[in-house]
């Protein structure tokens, strides 16, 4: 019996010893494993296990990562103890112990020990032969939850480049925090997932995939010209859908063209006496806007290149909340392109001015406080009021005007719906020019990022609830503090609760959207359907849309899809959509941006648009004149050639030619159809001359060479007959062929 009792002892110190060798392999593993790898989780790949039974002798069993340790004895022990194997191994939270008879003995309650994660799970053994199972009481809801923790931290985490971030970074940081990702504040050598830029597209230029928060060609597109030309275009073609752009004019190129207009209204009624208001080109922040009566006040500096402006209409007769005008800041998320997707924050704001309005009059049009909208102006007034309250100050939530109004009878759902429309139909118009920029930016075939951009809508209610919209912001400010005086010229930003509410939501949700590991419909999937054209655009209830990772912890998306969801109203607007698809095909070069007269005179020929009273000198005079008057107009243009405001002139002059009884809207619709059939006819051409190319030839005749396939040519053929001509010679009998020679 004590030799028995001798040789279990020395089964257990033996196996202490390689449990021991096992361990120290399974730490230098662990030193092996890089930074940032998850050691933490209770997973299949678990370091270590450590069990503990009653009062007997603790075995220290170590478990190298993705290896099962399989201990043999030497064969005296055997002998003496029978078949005792040790076979330890861990699958989530069952482990199972083939340790034998002696141990079997021991006590019922078991503890498993998981290094690396501070857990201890408890159970008890239930014996099955040679095998013991640890089963920790668990629920199902509690198993549930931990196979999502264990997916969660399986996934690799999202990653945001930070480093060009400049006045979002903390709107920015606090979305990333809620979504638990990982940011890189400096940047990083390796790809990220996302790049967040400040203020274009082209902040950093390494950029070869991944996802960026700008599209390339943004900021010039939203200039106020160049906003006020692409609506102006869409005015022509759709005169009643876009009435919500107020009147414009571009200086200094129409600038007599707007004296005479206005000259002439005055004319025909005295009484009318309309205010103007005067915004530079590319000035932000309210700098540089001015109001006027009459265009002789116009600041145009005399002996100097005149700068660049829009003037515009002015709402004399706005919706007043309080005795003070306002306006509303909507977020607006254009996730794509192609297809266009674009989204609407629910929530926005609304910046009042701080003087009671007064209609413009001649004393009043410096007012700038009573007048002007802009939040950078009006902070600098007396009266302006940080508040801590989202329905109180100078600055508010769009929802607490628009309970307020309500409250008063207002049908919101009429507002809000001609909100979406207004936002769906300027981004319609902006798409044509993004197109071209983003194909020569990023051309078919060439490594690049994927984009995605928030907008910031500026849009004014006028008495009649009817929105109007004032400008589109490319680099909408995402600061969530505001300057506060706390000494006399001493200045320090403090918390602003109103704009983190909104502007945070609006960050991460559009992150939440941008996720990789988002699953993506593809473009049969989204819905194309919605209200018939003309109909209102219901408002829906907002839908619980979470992700298994977040577990529920964060809110609904604050963010609406509007489109494609309301593709069937409004998808006959996309005309010039369709211009620029033609003027990006006829390019040629890639990352081009401008038609050539060659290209102009292919897209001519091609569409069979000349006829003898429309001859290809007509057509080189037509690129010539509308090339020539566009130049001009693009004072800092480099590029020579047609761009796409001026190829949609010269196709909208095309279209009057072909079809001279048509209104413009029909007529271009009709020159579009017929270029397209053009084009289809043409590709079907070469595509069916391309596969008879490709088809076998028929066979042919039996030749000399036709069990040769080396014979197929000529010279083979030629150098065939010879030979076999001077063997039948040889052959002959030499007084035949003597004759023959003769």
């Amino acid at each position: 019996m004590s030799d028995r009792y001798a040789k279990v002892k020395l089964q257990v110190e033996e196996m202490k010893s390689l449990g021991e060798d096992a361990g120290k392999e399974g730490a230098d593993a662990e030193e092996q494993v890089p930074e940032g790898s998850p050691t933490a989780s209770v997973s299949p790949d678990t370091p270590s296990v450590t069990m503990a039974a009653g009062d007997a002798s603790r075995a220290h069993l170590t478990c190298k990562q993705r290896v099962k340790s399989r201990c043999r004895l030497g064969k005296d022990v055997k002998n003496s103890c029978g078949k005792h194997a040790c076979d330890v191994s861990l699958h989530g939270s069952v482990v199972t112990a083939r340790v034998g008879q002696n141990l079997n003995r021991l006590g019922h309650e078991r503890t498993l020990h998981v290094r690396g994660t501070g857990k201890i799970l408890q159970g008890k053994l239930e014996t099955n032969g040679n095998y013991v199972n640890t089963h920790p009481p668990k629920n199902n809801q509690e198993t549930r939850r931990e196979d999502g923790f264990k997916l969660a931290r399986n996934q690799r985490p999202v990653t945001v480049d930070m480093s060009k971030a400049k006045t979002s970074l903390e709107a920015l940081k606090l979305s990333i925090k809620q979504l638990k990702w990982k940011e890189f504040p400096l940047g990083r050598r390796a790809p990220c997932d996302i790049y967040w830029h400040g203020v274009s597209f082209h902040d950093n230029e390494k950029i070869l995939s991944g996802q960026v928060n700008k599209f390339p060609g943004m900021i010039e597109m939203l200039r106020k010209i160049n906003l006020s030309r692409a609506v102006r275009t869409m005015q022509e073609l759709f005169p009643e859908e876009y009435d919500f752009y107020p009147r414009s004019w571009i200086l200094p190129e129409e600038c007599q063209q707007f004296s005479t207009q206005i000259r002439m209204v005055k004319e025909n009624d005295a009484t009318l006496n309309p205010t103007f208001i005067v915004k530079p080109d590319s000035g932000s922040q309210g700098d540089g806007i001015y109001l006027i009566r009459d265009p002789s006040d116009l600041k145009l500096m005399a002996g100097s290149p005149a700068k660049q402006a829009v003037v515009q209409e002015y709402i004399q007769k706005p919706l007043l909340i309080d005795k003070l005008k306002f306006d509303i800041r909507l977020y607006v998320l254009l996730k794509s392109l192609e297809p266009l997707e674009i989204y609407i924050a629910k929530e926005g704001l609304t910046r009042f001015c701080t003087e009671p309005y007064q209609e413009p009059s001649q004393k009043n049009l410096s007012h700038v406080f009573m007048h002007l909208t802009n939040y950078s102006l009006n902070v600098h007034s007396g009266n302006f009021v940080h508040s801590d309250s989202q329905s109180t100050g100078s600055k508010r939530t769009l929802s607490s005007v628009l309970y307020r109004l309500a409250a008063k009878g207002v049908d919101i759902k009429k507002v809000w719906s001609d909100i979406i429309a207004l936002v769906i139909k300027t981004a319609i118009a902006m798409v044509p020019e993004l197109r071209v920029h983003y194909q020569a930016d990023i051309p078919p075939g060439k490594p690049g990022p994927t984009c995605f951009q928030i907008l910031g809508f500026d849009i004014l209610l006028m008495k009649n609830l009817k929105p109007v919209l004032l400008e589109v912001n490319s680099n909408p400010s995402m600061r969530i503090e505001h300057e506060q005086e706390v000494a006399t010229g001493v200045f320090e930003y403090v918390p602003s609760p109103v704009d983190e509410e909104v502007k945070v939501s609006v960050i991460r949700d559009t992150l939440r959207l941008m996720d990789p590991g988002r699953r993506k419909p593809s473009i049969s999937q989204l819905r194309a359907g919605g209200p018939e054209p003309g109909e209102e655009i219901p408002m829906e209830a907002e839908t619980q849309e979470r992700s298994p990772e977040e577990g529920g912890a964060l809110p609904s998306l604050c963010l609406k899809q509007v489109y494609p969801k309301y593709t069937k109203q409004f998808n006959y607007l996309r005309l010039v959509e369709r211009i620029a698809a033609l003027f990006i095909r006829f390019l040629g070069v890639k990352g081009n941006m401008r038609l050539g007269p060659t290209a102009f005179r292919t897209f001519i020929r091609t569409c069979k648009l000349s006829n003898s009273n429309f001859s290809m000198a007509s057509v080189d005079i037509l690129y010539i004149d509308i090339t020539r008057r566009w130049s001009g107009t693009m004072a800092d243009s480099k590029e020579a050639g047609m761009g796409l405001q001026a190829f949609v002139e010269a196709f909208f002059h095309l279209a009057g030619r072909r079809f001279k009884s048509l209104p413009l809207r029909q007529q271009v619709a009709s020159l579009l159809e017929l270029c397209e059939a053009q084009l289809q006819t043409g590709a079907e051409e070469r595509r069916s001359v391309s596969c008879s190319r490709a088809m076998p030839r028929p066979p042919k005749t039996q030749t000399l060479g036709a069990g040769n396939p080396r014979l197929g040519s000529p010279a083979p053929l030629r150098r065939a007959s010879s030979q076999e001509y001077r063997l039948h010679q040889r052959l002959l009998p030499r007084t035949l062929r003597a004759n023959v020679e003769n």
